[in-house]
This record gives structure tokens, sequence and C-alpha cells, in this order.
């Protein structure tokens, strides 16, 4: 289907951000792993978060959805895979990266695996990993992807992993440690990309009792090319228990970033709820990139206030540690005045599509003026009307919907939305702005 603008009236007004990806992810894998009973509190139900629900059912948990949360009675980490077949996980690259190494920790075998698009995600960095921890995995089609064969076993140890290319790798590693039989000590080797999602995955497994120790030490020769002093971290985390919880998921900053983009592209006042202050998210640099560009930005402890006059200016930026705004900082950049250096993403070529690639050749349809790097794009603002290709990738569609505030635009798989904002029309047209899928 294609997803196009039906009406625009005036934008702006009261919206609540939908609940974050990231943490509903982490929020039903940790209460499945956990013992006694969790209620969860304002989830996401997306195509993605779905896919951990299933894996983590298949593995044992009873998972009940209520009303006004979703009720997970936990494994205590004893994990028993009751599928026949290959688990199912649609698109969801975390839940893959994420389970890969907790389902290890299952009795019997377990295959993870996805639709063809998941089936192309590097995991042969997170394979090689976890051997010396005593997991045995393998890619069943011996590429390094998906589908992934997981035998049973988690001795733990040590082991270290390069941060440059996925977050999830880390925290796939740090949230199965606590159960492993030894514990774990993770050295993260530089660089070290995406690193607020690792803090987001600490916070919540402190919500459900686990600690983790982390610190870091400086390593002064052959850190690089230039033979300069690099920074390794290192997460201790010793053998312990996760304890049921209730626990309320916030808001997403990078689900929310389409909502404040339309009010700075268009211009008018919005606030957006469920927003928080003190979150850990990266995504939150939205807020300094939208102040930077023009736009009138005010925090509030939950909330975000903005206000803007529609005319954007161009910035230099860089996303290494919130990949997941590419495409809406790359989209505000062509409609902004002057040029937008983006940088520091070259792990989002590894993402849904290489958003990097898709971004930019999708933007040249509309005529945008820009220069595709490894690591990012710059990009002179000014676009055309036309009709452009979601590439299966939800970000894009979203993303590109905003054009279609001062542009005819159309995008094709355009309902790719669900797999992270279900309600994606319906809060677009609470702040004005109107998309249809034909």
């Amino acid at each position: 289907m294609n997803l196009k603008v039906k009406n625009i009236s005036d934008i702006g007004g009261v919206v609540k951000a939908p609940p974050s990806k990231s943490y509903s992810h982490r929020a039903v894998i940790l209460a499945s792993l956990a013992k006694g009973t969790s209620r969860l509190y304002d989830m996401l139900y997306s195509e993605d978060t779905l896919a951990s629900i299933r894996v983590c059912e298949a593995l044992g948990a009873e998972i009940t959805r209520n009303d006004d949360y979703l009720e997970v009675i936990g494994t205590g980490g004893k994990l028993h895979n009751s599928s026949e077949n290959p688990i199912d996980l649609a698109n969801s690259g975390t839940t893959l990266r994420l389970m890969t190494t907790a389902a290890s920790l299952s009795d019997n075998e377990v295959i993870l695996t996805g639709d063809d698009s998941l089936q192309t995600r590097p995991m042969d960095l997170l394979l090689e990993s976890v051997k010396s921890l005593g997991i045995d995995s393998s890619s069943v089609n011996d590429n390094g992807k998906a589908p992934i064969l997981i035998k049973p076993g988690y001795s733990g140890g040590e082991t270290n992993i390069s941060g440059s290319v996925s977050s999830q790798y880390i925290s796939s590693i740090i949230i199965s440690s606590p159960l492993s039989k030894e514990g774990v000590t993770l050295f993260v080797l530089p660089e070290f990309k995406s690193r607020p999602y690792v803090d987001m995955t600490l916070d919540i497994m402190k919500k459900f009792g686990v600690k983790v120790l982390k610190g870091f030490y400086v390593k002064h020769d052959d850190c690089s090319k230039s033979h300069q002093s690099c920074r390794i971290d290192e997460f201790k985390i010793k053998k312990q228990d996760y304890n049921a919880c209730d626990y309320t998921v916030e808001g997403d900053y990078s689900s929310a970033s389409y909502l404040l983009a339309a009010v700075a592209i268009n211009g008018g006042h919005g606030k957006v709820l469920n927003l928080f202050k003190k979150s850990k998210q990266g995504d939150k640099l939205i807020l300094e990139i939208l102040e930077k560009m023009g736009a009138d930005i005010k925090i509030h402890d939950d909330y975000v206030e903005i206000s803007s006059d529609g005319k954007l200016k161009g910035i230099d930026v860089d996303l290494s540690n919130a990949p997941d705004l590419l495409i809406t900082v790359a989209v505000l950049a062509a409609m902004a005045e002057g040029t937008t250096n983006i940088t520091g993403v070259k792990h989002a070529r590894v993402k849904e599509t290489d958003r990097i690639d898709t971004t930019c050749r999708q933007l040249e349809k509309l005529n945008c003026k820009l220069e595709e790097f490894e690591d990012g794009m710059s990009i002179t603002g000014g676009v055309s009307s036309g009709v452009v290709d979601s590439c299966g990738d939800h970000r894009l569609a979203m993303a590109f919907s905003l054009i279609g505030l001062k542009h005819d635009i159309e995008i094709t798989n355009g309902e790719v939305f669900d797999v992270s904002f279900p309600n994606f029309i319906e809060a677009m047209a609470e702040i004005g702005l109107e998309l249809e899928l034909v």
C-alpha cells in the first residue's frame, strides 16, 4: 500500500509519544527471565515487540495481554523451547540479537529466524564473541546470518566484542550474563557506538534487581592506525537472579522525532507528552538537533514543547549515538536552508536496510542535492514532489511522509510503520497531518 498526505490543518497541539520500542523489547525479555510475575504498563505492541513476546512464550514464559498491562510469569532463567519449528521473529533485528545469547539458557536447541530482510542482518561478530563464554551458536546457512542455531549451555567467563557495529550485540551478552554459570566479564573494544542503548539496558536490568559493575581503562598502544590511546569499556556481571517487578515503559524519542519534526518543518506549537527529561535514550538528541536548526524547545520533567516558524537551517551533526534518527534528520536537512552534514553513522548500513544508501537514493528521486559518505551524508536543502519507496524500512516511510507538509509525496510500501509505531497515522492526525494508505 502507498502512504500519502490526505489533508493538512494547523500543525501542533498535544499528543502522547508512543511507548519506547527499545524499552518494550527489554522489559518483556527481562520479565520472562525473572522469577515471579511482572506487570508491564504502557507497553508498545508493534510488529517488532510482538516478535519478542512470541519468542519469550515459546521459551516458557506465560504472557497475558490485559487492557492496562502485560502480565508476564517468568521462567526464573530456566528456559525450554516448546516450538518444533524455527521461531519466526519476522523483521525484528533487536529480538534476534537480544535473544540469540539468552536462548542458550534453554535446555534444548533453539533456531531463530525471520523474514528475508532479517536474514540479511550480520550476526557473525556476536556468534564469535560468545564462543569463549561456552555458547555453541552458529549460522544454519554458514553465512553469519539467520537462521541461527543455539545449543544449550552458557558457562560464562571473559570475552570481548567490538562496539563499532551494533550495541545490540553488547546488550545481548549483558542481559543473559547474570544467568550464566560463572558470570561474565565483557570488554567492549573501541569504537563504542550507540552507547546510550547499552545504558538503557543497564537501567532496566537494575529495575529487575540485577547489578552490573562497569568501568574502563585506557590502552596506549596498538589501538588504531595512528597508535593513539583508546578507551576499553569493561562490564562485570556476577551470577544473580532477575526478580519480577511492575514496570512502566517511557515514551520513545525516536518515534516522537516525527511528531516534533512535523511542527519544526511546518511551523506551529506542539506539546509531546510522555517524554522524560532524565531519559537515557540516545535519541533524545533530536531535541538538541531541532533547537540548532531553529526551533524553540522547552524540556519539562515528562513532556516537551516545541515552537517553530518553519524556517530551519542546516547544521553539522554526529549521530554515532543516535543512528535511528538518521532518516528523520536527513528529511529535516532536505527541508532546511543551507547544507547539513551528518556523520558517525556507518553502523546504520546494517539496519533494516543500508539506511545511508536507501535514504540518499530516495532523496535523489526528489531532486535533492547530496553527497554520500561511508559514515554519513551531506544534504543541501531543497526537494521536489515525487514518489519514493520505503524499501521495507519503517523509519523511511514515516520520515519521508513529513515532506508532504510542503510538497506532494507518495511512499510505496508505506504500511511498514507498523513495525515500530502502529498508530502512526492516528498520532500524526492529532497534530494536524492527515495521512492515508491507498
